[in-house]
């Protein structure tokens, strides 16, 4: 059975880990990933299947209007499963907000699809100087 939770600090290891282990390296610095995960506005929501870490979504929110998912990351092994609509769904009904935009990355448009949506194009922008 799939439990889900709200974070806490004794997540931060197991979601590091998680992300490390499907090739995310965003998450490697543990302070930096402490600090993204407590970030005003952000919402985690986490899907423990017993003690092991299967998913997680990482939301931000203004509270009111517009929230935007950051990232999210359900072990290959447990797509399929509902689990990252349950994800957004949990993230979503804690947001406050109305929409939710997003990126999507190669194979995960179908999900996003099977959500009641409006699809347009978007960017991504970086720093100048970015190596």
């Amino acid at each position: 059975m799939i439990e889900y939770r709200g974070y806490d600090e004794d997540l931060l290891s197991p979601l590091s880990e998680m992300s490390i282990s499907e090739g995310w390296d965003s998450f490697r610095d543990p302070e930096t990933a402490r600090n993204a995960f407590t970030s005003p506005g952000c919402i985690i929501v986490a899907a423990f299947d017993g003690e092991t870490p299967v998913g997680f979504i990482q939301l931000q929110t203004d509270r009111g209007i517009h929230a935007h998912i950051s990232n999210i990351l359900v072990l290959s092994s447990y797509r399929g499963n509902g689990i990252g609509r349950r994800l957004v769904e949990l993230a979503f009904d804690q947001s406050g907000a109305k929409y939710i935009d997003l990126v999507s990355t190669e194979g995960s448009d179908e999900f996003y699809r099977s959500f009641e949506h409006e699809e347009f194009p978007g960017f991504r922008i970086y720093p100048r100087g970015r190596g």
